[in-house]
């Protein structure tokens, strides 16, 4: 099976190089424009978009700011506050919480920068048509298109799409995603 990972990622890590090769130029094959870099961090990025309010305060609670402002390269596939609220995890800011929601996180985020334009990239130049990549979780996140727009699949069936306007930070890449890839217990279960 390790044969399989390593093959996979070998696979996704060639696609990406390959795509950051493009001579075409700033657009993807829909036709958007590759968002320009920012100077802010992860962190700040978060922070600055106030669709990720519940995900900002986690992060916090988590005790992650340092690792979101550090070197990185990180995408953070960020769960908007109506995926958070839907699901039932706003309240992960106590400290009977804090483990489950840096596990959380741990689940939304990827190791290397990768924009929209590079995962799709990618999953055309596979041929089944889906690519995966290890979270900081351990887990593996399955991506694949429904028409223009990008699926997520979490290893426990979990999926998302990525919506909103990504954000190229300059340790990462902040994707928003409009579902919570992990299964994780709403704090009150977990007290339980």
């Amino acid at each position: 099976m390790n044969h399989r990972l390593t093959a996979a990622a070998g696979g996704l890590l060639a696609a990406l190089a390959l795509a950051a090769c493009n001579p075409a130029g700033d657009s993807d094959k829909a036709g958007a424009e590759a968002p320009a870099a920012s100077s802010r961090n992860l962190a700040d990025s978060i922070a600055a978009n106030g669709d990720l309010d519940s995900l900002e305060a986690l992060v916090g609670a988590a005790g992650l700011e340092t690792v979101l402002e550090g070197v990185g390269p990180y995408t953070v596939f960020a769960p908007a506050d109506a995926a958070l609220q839907t699901a039932g995890l706003t309240d992960l800011a106590g400290e009977e919480t804090r483990a489950q929601g840096v596990a959380l996180l741990r689940a939304h985020i990827v190791p290397g920068a990768l924009t929209r334009r590079d995962i799709l990239a990618a999953i055309d130049a596979n041929s089944a048509g889906k690519v995966e990549m290890r979270t900081m979780a351990d887990g593996l996140l399955s991506f694949s298109k429904d028409g223009d727009t990008v699926v997520v699949t979490a290893p426990g069936g979990g999926t998302a799409r990525l919506s909103g306007s990504e954000t190229v930070a300059s340790n990462g890449v902040l994707q928003p995603i409009d579902g919570v890839l992990a299964a994780a217990a709403p704090p009150a279960a977990a007290a339980n």
